[in-house]
């Protein structure tokens, strides 16, 4: 059994009902959402003409190995209508691994850890309040003390 954490999220259309619907999709196909966290609102990312994001962190536990988890998460994208664009673009979804236990991986489709989590508060916020006390398996510093290193000033608001 692994544990995976991940990050939802979207700017586009009815915001919390596609956080809810996603999380509905990932559990039905993926394996058994064991916690999540409050949504939280932020300021877009490396592009900031567009609407706000609302995210949540899912902590899973499935039994899919992780390239083929990604394959079903974008997979669960399309269903619910995601336009891959301009990079960092508006989305009505993004469903994103940030860890999977303590495993390090990179390939041509999947990097484990994100290798941009440590940089985006977004992220950091939802996922310390599930998993504080997680390693990040490159860092070797828990989730807790990447968010107080972390140097995004982007205000997140938890709303949930």
């Amino acid at each position: 059994m692994l544990t995976a954490y991940l990050l939802i999220g979207g700017n586009l259309g009815d915001r919390p009902q596609n956080l809810q619907r996603a999380a509905e999709l990932v559990e039905s196909g993926c394996g058994d959402i064991i916690a999540v966290s409050a949504v939280y609102e932020t300021a877009a990312w490396g592009f900031s003409e567009q609407p706000a994001f609302l995210n949540q962190v899912l902590v899973l536990h499935t039994l899919i190995p992780p390239l083929e988890l990604m394959e079903k998460l974008l997979s669960i994208e399309l269903e619910m209508g995601r336009v891959r664009g301009e990079k960092l673009g508006p989305r009505i979804i993004d469903i994103d691994i940030l860890l999977i236990d303590g495993m390090v991986m990179e390939t041509d489709t999947l990097t484990i850890p994100h290798p941009s989590l440590h940089l985006r508060r977004f992220a950091l916020e939802p996922l310390a309040e599930v998993a504080a006390h997680v390693n990040h398996p490159v860092f070797q510093k828990t989730i807790a003390e990447l968010l107080t290193d972390c140097p995004d000033t982007l205000g997140v608001t938890k709303i949930s």
